[in-house]
């Protein structure tokens, strides 16, 4: 299934191209209890036809209703939903909580087609970049982006919004944590693919939703498959699958690699790597071994647990000793 931003930019260039106005909503903040993480994407039209989510419902029904009566005629405004709001206060979110909406109007003219061009081609990318706002003029602007850090943030009167390529986890070999690893990460938005060449290990594993690949994970990194916004998790206690993975992820570009195992065996899979497989002291450094968060974790449920919470960490740009 191609990821919901995507299917957002899609959407809107589609109907710019024919020549309609549309109305491209980014989640800008979010406080309290919220079903969609900041820099989430709606685009809608005058009809109220739409598509992507903001809120999971309540949130929509307004706004649409709005955009028929003729309301988000300037060019960009910030739009609060929940309590406290000053607009809509009968629209409320759970427990509280509240959303800040930027709501951009681009009328179907060379300007908004070239931004939403842009933004278009980066979800389909390799790299990340950084949509400027400047608030008061309503300039818009793209700048290259760290990999990883937050969605949204906001300098003054300029507004910083992350665009990049889908995030997307690629597990190193079936094990007992694999499906936890793969099911908890598809409910995190990953695009999540599975390699394991062995046909017994594959024949009981099924995740609605998720790619399996029939060859070596090494063989499958190596085919271009790593964008910046890619994971590598192996998983198997098996050096044969985990060490090629290994080896082969340190030449790509992905954000996170980690593999499963003791400190122990991570310092002897740490010497094997060097001798062997011509690390070296850098590309070593940037292997999570053992993977995860330190969450005394017995279960393969919470070993997995703890190896997608430390991949969003390191997604998130905080330190392990921020948490």
């Amino acid at each position: 299934m191609q990821h919901l931003d995507l299917q957002v930019l899609d959407t809107a260039l589609r109907w710019a191209n024919a020549g309609e106005t549309v109305w491209l909503c980014s989640v800008l903040t979010t406080f309290g209890s919220s079903p969609r993480e900041p820099g989430s994407l709606l685009v809608a039209r005058a009809d109220g036809s739409h598509v992507g989510s903001l809120s999971g419902g309540c949130v929509e029904e307004d706004f649409l209703a709005r955009v028929a009566a003729g309301e988000f005629t300037d060019t960009l405004e910030i739009v609060r939903y929940g309590e406290g709001a000053d607009e809509s206060p009968q629209v409320s979110l759970p427990c509280g909580g509240m959303l800040d909406v930027l709501v951009e109007r681009l009328p179907a003219d060379a300007e908004s087609l070239t931004q939403l061009e842009v933004m278009h081609a980066t979800l389909l990318g390799q790299r990340s970049l950084v949509r400027v706002i400047d608030l008061p003029s309503g300039r818009r602007r793209f700048t290259t982006a760290d990999e990883n850090g937050p969605r949204v943030a906001r300098e003054g009167d300029e507004l910083r919004l992350r665009l990049g390529p889908a995030l997307r986890l690629i597990i190193a070999g079936i094990s007992p944590v694999s499906r936890f690893c793969a099911e908890f990460a598809q409910a995190l938005g990953f695009e999540v693919i599975v390699c394991d060449p062995r046909e017994e290990a594959r024949r009981d594993f099924a995740v609605p939703g998720v790619e399996v690949q029939a060859v070596l994970p090494s063989l499958f990194i190596a085919s271009g498959a790593c964008h910046a916004a890619t994971a590598v998790v192996a998983l198997t206690h098996d050096p044969r699958i985990d060490d090629l993975a290994m080896i082969e992820s340190v030449r790509t570009p992905a954000f996170y690699i980690g593999v499963m195992g003791s400190k122990r065996t991570s310092h002897k899979r740490a010497e094997r790597l060097a001798r062997s497989g011509g690390l070296d002291a850098a590309d070593i450094a940037r292997l999570h071994m053992p993977i995860g968060l330190d969450l005394d974790s017995k279960t393969p449920a919470e070993i997995a647990l703890s190896v997608v919470a430390d991949v969003l960490r390191v997604r998130r740009g905080k330190a392990r000793d921020a948490l």
